[in-house]
């Protein structure tokens, strides 16, 4: 089983695919489909640090029945889903996201706000926000970010071209263009923690 993770795939958005360097957004979801299935095997599990799309029940209902096609039983892949400011069972989007839980736990085998795991013998921290950063000039959201208490955080939303430094490592789309391995992250912290 490999752990990969990624985050802000936006399917269905125009602005996105755009900044992306696609003409419409289906080229640009096809893109983001066929990466998926070429590098997902059976028994993998993948990680989605939220915006699956950029939110409206047209564009979340295709994503969700297209991220079910990989995930379907015959593939054996199993997703996460860490909710983004754009996903509607977050409550950032959604005053009553708690609703919208079971339409997503069809697709996937979590839905949650954050998650905590160990990576290359750190505490780390998931979620969709980073600690501070944002593609807008002010932080947004901060209400639903983490506390920076010094552990890693794998975060998206930042859009970011970079992959960050230190303890903000950012595994979104515009960083990685595509999936982001368990053994790269660790990789990236054993060379962190090499230096302190």
């Amino acid at each position: 089983m490999t752990v990969w993770f990624t985050s802000d795939l936006h399917l269905g958005h125009q602005k996105v695919a755009q900044e992306r360097g696609f003409d419409d957004p289906d080229a640009h979801d096809v893109a983001i489909y066929d990466s998926l299935e070429s590098t997902l095997k059976r028994g993998d599990q993948l990680w989605i640090l939220g915006d699956m799309t950029v939110g409206g029940s047209a564009a979340e209902a295709a994503a969700l029945f297209g991220l079910g096609a990989i995930a379907a039983p015959a593939h054996g892949i199993e997703l996460h889903l860490i909710a983004g400011n754009h996903d509607s069972c977050h409550p950032m989007a959604n005053r009553n996201s708690h609703n919208r839980q079971r339409a997503f736990l069809e697709t996937f085998t979590s839905v949650q706000l954050f998650a905590r795991r160990r990576i290359a013998g750190q505490p780390v921290m998931s979620s969709h926000f980073p600690y501070r950063g944002d593609h807008s000039p002010q932080d947004r959201g901060v209400q639903y970010r983490l506390p920076d208490l010094g552990e890693y955080v794998l975060h998206g939303h930042t859009h970011s071209p970079s992959v960050g430094t230190g303890k903000q490592i950012h595994v979104g789309w515009d960083a990685w263009h595509g999936l982001v391995e368990l053994d790269e992250i660790a990789a990236l912290i054993e060379d962190d923690q090499a230096q302190l």
